[in-house]
């Protein structure tokens, strides 16, 4: 049998922590190892493939598409692209009316700090401490964990980070250097933080008061995963940028940046060689499709819930406190994480870490009722 652990190791670079499993095929909220076990992923890609594995309608809208043309130039119009373009227009809040494709959500981040570069004249930005926006230069400016930084500096200038939920805070750093405020709606990578309504609502407000815009990075929470289409809309919340990615392809690598009618990017200013290409707008349109018709925000809110009342069921000793908004589930624990991670993977559960002491569970939209069963059932063995 051919040792797929030894060939990543000797030609991939060494940057992930890499877990006991060689995935070779999926079907629903299930992976495959290469000897045929079941493991429940609670991962989903890192919280993309919330239509779980192999989707059936996912598989035969790429398959249709792959045969007629898989890419195509923005040079070039192209009738999946555009269909593409009105359904994000449809479904993102009303304040948005425009989009840029491109392929993950780092780029989307990257591309919404340019813009707002460019639409306001101003230098600045503010984002929150512990929030993640992604891995390239100018992504990675607006992560305040220094972890994804100090290899890197120096970075782009012109960040400042506050605390998330203090008011007084925000107020003190947004200036008329501020070209944007950058929030996550729930910080995923910082431990599952759930950002405060009055908090939001401060923060829309200073930024028209200021002339600043706000941008939301709504690449984790988006498309049904909160329990809304959006987690913008259980603040009701108009953002001037918005950026998302990870589910929206159903698996396939797509992201946009969106924006409100008055942005004007001229031709040349920003540009994209993949983004937009056929194959994958056909993927975003097929999985936005089951997302819609088969209600997966309403059914993410009713796992989510019924996970979490299982999960408090019974006492865990091990558990300072569990955080959640639809299937987006942060357990925070009284020690670190990976010995717990390590123990669900040993029982066939794939779950992911939310900084050093927090279980992170993406589980897709489509997981059933008795996987979660499972899944609750190993984490009251090791937290209790």
């Amino acid at each position: 049998m051919t040792d797929y652990k030894a060939l990543e190791h000797e030609y991939g670079l060494d940057l992930y922590p890499k877990r006991d499993l060689v995935a070779v095929r999926g079907e629903g909220a299930i992976l495959y190892d290469e000897s045929d076990n079941q493991y429940i992923d609670c991962a989903a890609g890192i919280g993309v493939a919330s239509l779980g594995h192999s989707h059936p309608k996912l598989v035969e809208a790429i398959q249709q598409q792959a045969a007629r043309l898989i890419t195509c130039p923005n040079i070039l119009y192209n009738d999946v692209r555009s269909k593409l373009l009105e359904k994000l227009v449809e479904v993102t809040p009303l304040s948005l009316t425009q989009a840029y494709l491109c392929n993950s959500g780092t780029e989307a981040n990257e591309a919404a700090l340019k813009f707002a570069r460019l639409h306001t004249g101003r230098p600045n930005f503010v984002t929150a401490m512990r929030g993640f926006h992604g891995r390239t230069m100018g992504s990675v400016s607006a992560t305040f964990t220094k972890k994804y930084r100090e290899a890197f500096e120096p970075l782009v200038p012109g960040f400042d980070y506050v605390p998330l939920n203090k008011i007084e805070k925000l107020e003190a750093v947004v200036n008329d250097k501020t070209a944007a405020v950058m929030l996550e709606l729930v910080q995923g990578e910082g431990g599952v933080n759930l950002i405060q309504a009055d908090y939001i609502a401060a923060a829309r407000e200073l930024c028209n008061e200021r002339g600043a815009l706000l941008i939301i990075d709504e690449i984790q929470t988006g498309f049904c995963r909160t329990g809304k289409f959006f987690a913008c809309e259980y603040f009701d919340l108009q953002p001037d940028i918005m950026t998302i990615a990870k589910s929206m392809g159903g698996g396939v690598p797509i992201g946009a940046t969106m924006l409100s009618a008055d942005f004007e990017v001229g031709p040349g200013l920003h540009g994209t060689t993949f983004g937009g290409n056929p194959l994958a707008c056909a993927a975003a349109l097929a999985a936005i499709d089951v997302f819609q018709n088969d209600d997966l925000a309403k059914r993410a809110a009713e796992l989510g819930d019924y996970f979490e009342t299982q999960l408090k069921a019974e006492d865990l000793s091990q558990v300072r406190v569990v955080r959640r908004l639809g299937l987006m589930i942060g357990i925070e624990l009284k020690q670190k994480a990976q010995e717990k991670l390590t123990h669900l993977l040993d029982n066939k559960i794939v779950a992911l870490p939310a900084g050093a002491n927090v279980i992170r569970m993406l589980p897709p939209l489509i997981i059933e009722k008795e996987q979660i069963d499972r899944v609750v059932a190993v984490l009251r063995a090791c937290l209790a």
